[in-house]
């Protein structure tokens, strides 16, 4: 597997720079903003991520471990491929998305082609308690266990939809922190509703 790779760059294209490394070209992609920052004949060191299927053999790469990661977090979701990964994180900063992941924030993530609700929905599920450490919000630490889970998962047992929940706890006002008045918040949206 090759996991880092140091070159000269050859060529870049939109979505991709191909680098030399001692007379082998390898094509890499990578973010928009990431290639914008090259320049033709510089040096680049790139950490990678070889992705191998059927009739696949393609090299994604980024200039920091922690966009790496959140890549391969990314495409550990079911339905989200590499290039959708690669889509979704041109759309902000890692930090930025894993803030919006950590909040339970779908509208980011439905910016992107290919992206509904319910896949947004599958990524804040499976993601948030993986990218939410050591991220903060307000000044408050926001971890896997946040209070909107809390309030989802109170919400559910009262014998609402998860869909009723989620809705309930996005139209909470974020400056609400605790659990206990969150639930309070939603349970007031919710009776709004019947």
């Amino acid at each position: 597997m090759i996991a880092r790779i140091e070159g000269t760059i050859q060529v870049i294209a939109e979505r991709s720079v191909i680098v030399d490394v001692h007379g082998v070209g390898y094509r890499v992609y990578s973010t928009p903003a990431f290639l914008g920052k090259l320049k033709i004949a510089g040096t680049v060191i790139l950490h990678t991520h070889e992705y191998v299927r059927e009739d696949i053999h393609d090299l994604y790469g980024f200039g920091a471990v922690e966009e790496l990661s959140f890549f391969e977090q990314l495409i550990g979701v079911t339905g989200i491929g590499p290039k959708t990964a690669l889509t979704i994180m041109s759309l902000a900063p890692v930090g930025e998305l894993k803030r919006a992941i950590a909040q339970g924030d779908t509208a980011l993530l439905t910016k992107v082609s290919g992206i509904g609700r319910k896949t947004a929905e599958r990524l804040v599920l499976e993601l948030r308690g993986k990218v939410g450490e050591g991220i903060t919000v307000d000044g408050e630490a926001v971890s896997g266990a946040t209070a909107d889970s809390d309030v989802i998962d109170a919400l559910t047992g009262l014998g609402y939809t998860g869909r009723q929940a989620r809705h309930a706890v996005r139209s909470i006002d974020q400056r609400i922190a605790n659990v206990e008045d969150r639930l309070k918040a939603a349970l007031k949206i919710l009776g709004k509703k019947h």
